[in-house]
């Protein structure tokens, strides 16, 4: 069966989370889960990461951007990556990872949730 582009992004997301020692899991939607959760649930350090893998020009739901909000509201780090910014998964864990080891610094500015797919 082939791959899709979608499930290709979450691989690359995979060993990214796998290299930084993250712990990671996929959490069930169907049957008795939560619609519009995010693909990839993550904690490092002590921080909860969610992360929604897009594909192509794949824009996340209003249920997905709600979400978003809530957990960014909690003190949460929210990411939509897609093949274009995969790079940018890593740059996060580094940046839990120093702030873990230093007091100092702050959490704030580390979400990439695009603004164009945040919805009311």
């Amino acid at each position: 069966m082939a791959m899709t582009p979608e499930k290709k992004v979450k691989q690359k997301v995979v060993e990214v989370l796998k290299a930084a020692g993250a712990y990671y899991f996929y959490p069930v939607t169907g049957g008795y889960g939560s619609s519009g959760v995010f693909d990839i649930v993550v904690c490092h350090h002590g921080i909860f990461i969610g992360i929604e893998c897009k594909a192509g020009k794949g824009k996340t739901t209003k249920l997905q951007s709600r979400n978003a909000r809530l957990a960014k509201a909690s003190g949460g780090v929210v990411l939509v990556i897609d093949e274009t910014n995969i790079d940018y998964a890593k740059y996060v864990l580094d940046e839990v990872s120093d702030i873990a080891n230093d007091e100092t610094k702050k959490l704030s500015g580390l979400s990439f949730w695009p603004s164009e797919s945040i919805t009311s």
